[in-house]
């Protein structure tokens, strides 16, 4: 008898988001110009403590917008994690800044900060934290490291919704900020994303530039290019609901994780579990990740023969980023020749999560623990 299959990600929509949807109808107010829009910017910048927000159509526009706003030029250097989207690198190389790859930490996924100094040279313009899987950077010595070499910081807190540094929100660091709000995030408008910072200039390059560029005193001459990046007044909407109850979604993250680490431990001889927490920051299991062991002794499979096998089982996955310094359409370009970034590329072999959306029912979750059990049994003899 074939078992019901349990997707990866299923949002939870319990809030107000109805309410305030059927507002945008009632009101006639669906597109970028509805109240929501500002209300949504305002509400998150202060629930990180940032002076300003400006909301986008999605995590990489954010990106592509704050980092048109730096005024970058080609030939200047960014310092990225490869362990990482390609949304991080992408604008960067449509641009023709380069960027510049360290290697990910194997415990918390993130960059390899002690090895950002030596990756600084004479081109370096700007440093790249990326927040991975839950857990932040370790960013007081990325920061050290900026003001002592005059470079600017772009946080990507695209999957650290309600996650702290030091007690400090995730996505109030560096000159510009950005979240997202895919349906896999604590935070969901279907698509979206925001661009926060404390800088108005920079402000008010990030607003004209997801808006064409248009002018305020002549709307269709434009003197620059921009983008067509807004985010409506219905996605801005759900956003306010789904803001309202971000930190109820924090606590049932962490329960979630807290309960596959107690069915799951038992196997940490032949899977790498997340760590709980670090020196700075509790995790919020923004997903549940799993590295499969190399060296274990019984054999060895990788992340997508596991996910083939939990597949059979009924239980969706989804894998581990791929290198940013390995991606083909980088090495086409000639990038990234010669670099070898051992600890992301065995992780990107070996990793993959498993199902922990917001509407993971606990019923779920318990036959999730007992399909992956399953499974490591049958690849490791793990009995």
């Amino acid at each position: 008898m074939d078992r019901p299959f349990i997707p990866v990600n299923t949002p939870s929509l319990e809030g107000n988001e109805r309410a305030y949807l059927n507002e945008c109808i009632d009101s006639g107010w669906i597109s970028s110009e509805g109240p929501f829009v500002e209300r949504f910017e305002q509400e998150m910048a202060r629930r990180v403590g940032r002076a300003q927000g400006v909301a986008v159509s999605s995590g990489s526009a954010a990106l592509e917008v704050a980092i048109e706003a730096l005024a970058l030029r080609p030939g200047d250097e960014v310092i990225i994690p490869t362990f990482t989207i390609i949304s991080c690198a992408a604008p960067l190389v449509r641009r023709g800044v380069v960027p510049v790859c360290v290697d990910c930490d194997e415990r918390t996924f993130n960059m390899d900060v002690s090895q950002v100094e030596a990756a600084i040279g004479p081109k370096t313009k700007a440093i790249m934290v990326v927040h991975i899987y839950g857990l932040p950077v370790d960013l007081d010595p990325v920061l050290a490291l900026a003001r002592a070499h005059e470079l600017r910081v772009i946080e990507d807190a695209a999957e650290a919704h309600g996650l702290c540094y030091n007690g400090r929100p995730c996505g109030s660091f560096g000159d510009l900020s950005i979240f997202s709000f895919y349906p896999n995030k604590l935070i969901t408008t279907g698509e979206g994303g925001m661009v926060l910072t404390d800088d108005d200039k920079l402000a008010g390059a990030c607003r004209s530039i997801r808006n064409l560029c248009f002018q305020p005193q002549r709307r269709f001459l434009h003197e620059a290019l921009g983008y067509n990046f807004r985010l409506s007044n219905v996605q801005a909407a759900l956003g306010c609901a789904q803001l309202e109850r971000l930190d109820q979604a924090v606590e049932q993250k962490r329960q979630l994780g807290q309960r596959y680490a107690e069915g799951l431990s038992a196997y940490q001889e032949w899977v790498q579990l997340p760590l709980d927490r670090t020196p700075y920051a509790q995790n919020v299991y923004w997903i549940y990740p799993l590295v499969l062991r190399e060296d274990t002794g019984s054999g060895t499979v990788n992340a997508e023969q596991f996910a083939a096998l939990l597949a059979q089982q009924g239980v969706g996955t989804r894998p581990f980023f791929y290198p940013i310094h390995q991606q083909p359409v980088f090495l086409k370009r000639g990038l990234f020749a010669g670099v070898s970034l051992p600890v992301s590329e065995r992780i990107a072999r070996q990793g993959l999560y498993i199902p922990s959306g917001l509407g993971l029912s606990s019923d779920e979750q318990e036959q999730v623990i007992e399909r992956v059990t399953e499974v490591i049994r049958e690849v490791y003899d793990a009995r």
